[in-house]
């Protein structure tokens, strides 16, 4: 067997494991909904729409699904892994370049009979969302609308539309863990003001949709995802990680190493917007992880952990102070959900811990040096 073999048989191995791992985390009800659908993504060339992509072609025979259109302007987004998935599934899944900010979802054929819509397209690393403000800015809101006016007659099972935790801002401590009905500390002028107010008003758009025209939207407010599909050139600080795992570098920290965060697998994470996409009406979930709450230094240490044991990794945990003088500005000091309402009412309950997370992580990435496949 060579060892071309043996790493694809590894990568398929854990995408194959995390597939079903998204699959069994839904209820029947749930299925049922997804059952005889065409589902339309935008954003799909990014690391949630890698995981989105791939589960909807894994379970399309299992889910009959009648089309996958994902959409997407490749700004920040990859290509080859979807045209090998398009080619891999013909007549099921399609693949077709679209700006939501300025194209129209009338044009993409087969946008009309879609039963599912997942909004995703956007940009949400702060180190290009803040080279590209006033396209995060139009994607999150002109987008949305655009889309929400095309499906406000039609009979959606569901519309998702992803919000951030960003929305937030920087929660007092009396409000850690946050939980939804927490109205946020959020900064409208700065440099990462483009992206958490313009999903806190695509929020509002999304509420107003839903209260004009009955239509059944959910709204998903994702905490720190990671794992495989998230490309190492993301910038976000588990690529980052992983980045200089995967190229034998020191693990650099542009802080004083103490912000806290928590950290989400992308199976958990994916299960979790999809029980949000089918509860059937109008609401807002928080969906990641709400422990350990770890400081970045923490984080860095488990990566070094585990690097050592997949790639010999033998670098350093070192501090720096990034060239970037506003890299920190209003960056949250804590960040931590309140998942309560998720469990009680979607029945969401996240497993994956992160040190195994980490763990999939990199041996997903050290089967192809670190590229998406």
């Amino acid at each position: 067997m060579t060892s071309d073999t043996i790493a694809s048989k590894t990568v398929n191995r854990i995408l194959q494991e995390d597939m079903v791992a998204i699959y069994e985390g839904l209820s029947t009800t749930e299925k049922d909904k997804l059952r005889n659908s065409t589902i339309l993504i935008t954003g799909c060339g990014g690391f949630l729409g890698y995981y989105f992509m791939h589960f909807f072609s894994h379970f399309a025979e299992e889910l009959q699904l009648k089309r996958i259109i994902g959409l997407d302007n490749f700004l920040t987004g990859t290509k080859d892994w979807l045209d090998t998935l398009v080619e891999n599934n013909k007549g099921k899944v399609e693949l077709r370049y679209f700006n939501v900010i300025t194209d129209n979802v009338a044009d993409i054929p087969g946008a009309a009979e879609a039963d599912i819509v997942i909004h995703m397209a956007s940009i949400a690393s702060p180190t290009f969302y803040r080279q590209h403000p006033i396209e995060t800015v139009d994607a999150n809101i002109t987008g949305l609308r655009r889309l929400l006016d095309f499906y406000a007659e039609k009979q959606l099972k569901g519309f998702l539309f992803f919000s951030s935790s960003e929305i937030y801002g920087d929660p007092f401590p009396e409000f850690i863990p946050t939980s939804e009905d927490y109205r946020g500390n959020v900064a409208s002028i700065g440099p990462r003001a483009c992206y958490d107010e313009a999903k806190r008003f695509g929020e509002t758009l999304c509420y107003l949709f839903s209260e004009k025209h009955n239509m059944t939207i959910g709204i998903a407010r994702p905490f720190n995802n990671y794992g495989p599909g998230m490309n190492i050139n993301d910038k976000r600080l588990p690529a980052d990680f992983a980045k200089a795992v995967v190229e034998g570098r020191d693990l650099e920290i542009l802080s004083d190493g103490t912000p806290t965060r928590t950290f989400c697998y992308i199976t958990d994470a994916i299960t979790g917007y999809l029980k949000v996409l089918l509860h059937g009406k109008f609401d807002v979930f928080n969906i990641g992880m709400d422990k350990p709450e770890l400081s970045v230094r923490e984080f860095a240490e488990i990566f070094n952990r585990e690097g050592k044991a997949i790639f010999d990794y033998q670098g350093e945990i070192k501090f720096s102070v990034s060239a970037d003088q506003q890299y920190l500005t209003d960056n949250p000091n804590r960040r931590c959900p309140n998942i309560s309402k998720a469990r009680e009412i979607l029945d969401y309950n996240p497993k994956i811990s992160v040190e195994e997370g980490i763990r999939r992580y990199l041996e997903f990435l050290h089967t192809f040096n670190g590229k998406l496949q």
